[in-house]
């Protein structure tokens, strides 16, 4: 047997890493940043009449002017001078509410996105999250997430506002002038599928690496900002700096190779706006005096058109640039929230109603029972632990000892339901896996080898295990746990813990642990390496108040350890071979 449990630090873990994200989850996260097309509507439609008004104001712009130079009747030119004001004035109207409607539906449709997010991680947390370090973690589910607010506004809406535009754009020019539509269209295509070819050369891999190098990043800061006493004490931190300014100078180097590749594309649609102007030129001289002539004025828009329509036209090659960022950071949430749960992680669904253990088929003081039970870490192909049978009535005190790496905290893990098991776990006769995780938990707790602490005062890491419970009630089970004197002396409950505890010591934050539990009132606790992060004598003290307190009022303790544990203070002992080989 061995313990598989994955490490947080990226390349020290234990079990494979996050696993290449399929199409269909790529596109079902996606779905998640997409707004409803009643909520996208608005904005597409104002985006559409904003790049319209803009083309139709340098149309008209350009008629009028050529059509003043004739000098005809002011008659004639009225309507073309209320034209040039309704289309100055509509395309700044209309890209007012472009960007508000459809920002207003990207910002609704990102809280939407979040909640999505955050109710598929939580089936698999936090057992399922353990190949992913935690700044890399942080960054996919903020970072990443902010970007996919860009497919409806930088991805979506572009392709289709420029579409359009640019078609009636063309048809618009060839009902004038056939022939300059027709090299409209050329200068359109050639311009685009060139654009695109070298932006994508150019920088298509800086910008699918950029969400990569952005959570690579963020993972090498927190390592840095958590463990900066450390790195400073064995003189590591200039090493580990290097390596941080290292990662920053890749994602710099990406940035500016994605910018050279915007720029040449810029180049590019420039270069051919020329052209088409050029080409315009070409084929509309002839026509001023051919048989079926072109007058001045039409001859002047199919000139100038062309310019205002590569404006547009230019958002289409951007988008494409955009996409990839966005598929990128899309199949990065999608590594770390897959469609589907591993099968290692318990589903949510039983066959058992939802309050079974509030009924009589399971006691307030349950009999928990393993036998032959055994559990693996997902994406490991072997079990982490195997063949443990055990027996836990209340009043129970046991120890299951076993060295390192015997798959100890693996098994307090699965008791508490976070990892599914093989063999069979009960409770009262109960099988636990016909029952819901948070169920089970509600008669097993688990304090941890490593207890987490918010970074607030004492009050508030204990109160959310019982959030009726007073002042009076949190005084008593801090000195219940032996800490009602230093928490006096600290300053009383609005004391501060520091984060992660940085301001109490290992055992202190053990106690918290407990005395956090004492308050949830389990019946069953699980009590994992308490002595972990501490001096053996305040290992042999700890672990005595642990056995002693927990086990009042009939609880029953089950005390994970691979260091030695007095017979006296214990009912029963169950020891586990270590790893093999």
């Amino acid at each position: 047997m061995s313990d598989s449990r994955p490490s947080t630090s990226g390349s020290a873990s234990r079990i494979a890493g996050p696993r290449p994200a399929g199409r269909a989850e790529v596109r079902a996260v996606l779905r998640l940043a997409q707004p409803p097309a009643r909520r996208f509507a608005a904005g597409l439609a104002a985006g559409v009449l904003s790049a319209a008004f803009a083309v139709a104001l340098l149309a008209s712009s350009a008629w009028l002017i050529t059509r003043a130079a004739e000098q005809p009747p002011v008659m004639f030119l009225s309507m073309a001078v209320v034209g040039v004001r309704a289309f100055a004035l509509g395309r700044s109207a209309f890209r007012y509410l472009e960007r508000l409607a459809s920002h207003d539906a990207a910002f609704r449709q990102l809280a939407d996105l979040r909640v999505g997010i955050f109710s598929r991680i939580l089936p698999l947390s936090p057992a399922g999250l353990g190949g992913t370090s935690r700044g890399d973690l942080l960054s996919r589910l903020v970072r990443d997430v902010d970007d996919l607010q860009d497919f409806p506004l930088r991805v979506v809406q572009p392709l289709a506002t420029a579409g359009i535009l640019v078609s009636v754009s063309v048809v618009g020019v060839w009902l004038v002038l056939p022939a300059a539509g027709v090299t409209l269209a050329l200068a359109l295509l050639v311009a685009g599928l060139l654009a695109t070819v070298t932006s994508s050369a150019l920088s298509a891999r800086s910008e699918r690496q950029l969400a990569p190098l952005r959570g690579a990043l963020a993972g090498e800061v927190l390592e840095v900002v958590e463990n900066l006493d450390v790195l400073s004490a064995f003189g590591a931190l200039d090493a580990r700096l290097a390596t941080l300014a290292a990662a920053d100078d890749r994602l710099r180097r990406a940035s500016l190779r994605r910018s050279l590749g915007v720029g040449v594309q810029g180049a590019v649609l420039s270069l051919f706006a020329g052209l088409a102007t050029v080409a315009a030129l070409r084929v509309g001289i002839p026509a001023l005096s051919g048989p079926a002539g072109v007058s001045g004025p039409g001859f002047v828009v199919v000139v100038l058109v062309p310019m205002a329509v590569f404006e547009v036209f230019g958002m289409i090659p951007l988008a494409l640039g955009v996409w990839r960022q966005v598929r990128s950071s899309a199949a990065r949430v999608a590594t770390a929230v897959p469609t589907s749960v591993p099968a290692e992680i318990p589903a949510e669904s039983v066959t058992e109603p939802a309050d079974a253990l509030s009924t009589t088929s399971v006691s307030a003081r349950p009999v928990l029972e393993l036998t032959d039970v055994g559990a693996r870490w997902p994406g490991s192909a072997t079990p982490a632990v195997t063949g443990i049978t055990l027996r836990l009535a209340p009043g129970d005190r046991v120890h299951l000892a076993g060295p390192s790496g015997a798959g100890k905290t693996t098994l307090a893990q699965t008791l508490v339901r976070f990892l599914d098991y093989t063999g069979s776990y009960r409770l009262d006769g109960v099988e636990a896996r016909t029952l819901a995780p948070a169920e089970v938990r509600r008669r097993v707790g688990l304090c941890e080898q490593r207890p987490w602490l918010f970074d607030d005062s004492i009050r508030q890491n204990l109160l959310f295990a019982r959030v009726t419970a007073t002042d009076d009630d949190l005084e008593a089970v801090l000195a219940r746990v032996g800490l009602g004197e230093w928490a006096a002396q600290r300053g009383g409950l609005d004391a501060r813990v520091g984060e992660r505890g940085a301001l109490v010591s290992g055992g202190q934050a053990q106690r918290i642990a407990l005395a956090r539990a004492l308050l949830a009132d389990f019946p069953v606790l699980i009590v994992d390496e308490p002595t972990a992060n501490v001096d053996e004598a305040q290992g042999d003290m700890l672990v005595r108040d642990i056995l002693v307190t927990a086990a009042e009022d009939g609880r029953a303790v089950l005390l994970i350890s691979h260091t030695p544990v007095p017979d006296d203070l214990i009912t029963a002992r169950v020891v586990v071979p270590g790893p093999a080989g």
